[in-house]
């Protein structure tokens, strides 16, 4: 199974996949709304305002399993990101990225290794998977990695460039 195939679903209830994106480098990230490291979502948007013309998306994934900090409904969670972070990037509905019950998505990306080649469970929110334009994974960014960070940029420009 590619990770294009697996199903997924909008924030507002409609079906989706990554295919939906195929030709473009994606950068997934599970997302709350109430996390220290919420402010990311700026960094975020401003990828996708900087790269988003080029081929690129983020696309976010709200997570309450990290100390309830995705509480709110798919609305509130909604209205929380335009209002708070302008956020035009592409919001998946909630889903648990670790456990029993963790989405088939999730299966695929946290079997990729990052920096320093430990794969498995997500730590904590804002963890990032970049996907090239032909869906595999390349990268994997731990939640402290700021989305503007030079290995994050360097990253996408290289999927951007190849």
């Amino acid at each position: 199974m590619s990770a294009y195939d697996i199903p997924l679903r909008t924030l507002t209830g409609e079906e989706a996949s990554l295919a939906d994106h195929r030709g473009k480098a994606v950068l997934v990230v599970n997302v709350a709304s109430r996390c220290g490291l919420t402010p990311q979502y700026a960094g975020l948007e401003a990828l996708q305002k900087t790269y988003g013309d080029r081929g690129f998306t983020v696309l976010g994934v709200p997570c309450n399993q990290f100390a309830g900090q995705e509480p709110g409904s798919a609305e509130e969670i909604s209205t929380f990101c335009s209002a708070t972070y302008g956020v035009t990037f592409p919001l998946l509905e909630k889903a648990e990225v670790n456990g029993d019950h963790r989405h088939p998505l999730y299966t695929e990306l946290t079997r990729f290794a990052d920096a320093d080649g430990e794969a498995g469970d997500i730590q904590w929110n804002f963890e990032k998977f970049l996907i090239s334009a032909e869906g595999e994974v390349v990268a994997r960014f731990r939640p402290r990695v700021e989305p503007e960070a030079p290995e994050v940029v360097t990253a996408i420009e290289a999927l951007l460039s190849a």
